[in-house]
């Protein structure tokens, strides 16, 4: 049975990282950290929407028709997606921030060990 490679923790929901990769025709076994695409991490809704999106070259009205939902879910669900693989506003204000927090760090303003805890808080 084929399984999809899982992109977050089902226990935390952190990011996962792969440490094996396996050939089954040779029997190769590859340690380390890898890490996945932005892709895979993606939920499956976000994924199928994707799919149908291209599918349709990006026609909001082909999209509309199959997945039967109405022209703003689609922009909310293309805006989703956007924001889910660090395009959107909320990855931008997250840069923003880390250039603050790094701006405090390098100014004295606040400890190493304080930086990392805002960061990790974006």
């Amino acid at each position: 049975m084929k399984r999809n490679v899982l992109g977050t923790c089902p226990v935390c929901s952190s990011r996962l990282d792969v440490t094996k990769l396996h050939c089954n025709d040779c029997d190769t076994t590859i340690k380390g950290t890898f890490k996945l695409d932005k892709f895979s991490y993606l939920s499956k809704e976000q994924k199928y929407f994707i799919e149908v999106f291209l599918k349709n070259r990006g026609n909001i009205k082909e999209i509309e028709k199959d997945l039967g939902i109405s022209y703003p879910t689609v922009k909310k669900n293309l805006e989703n997606v956007i924001n889910a693989l660090g395009y959107g506003e909320i990855a931008e204000s997250a840069n923003l921030n880390k250039e603050k927090i790094l701006e405090k760090l390098s100014n004295g303003e606040i400890s190493s060990e304080e930086a990392m805890k805002m960061i990790k808080g974006l």
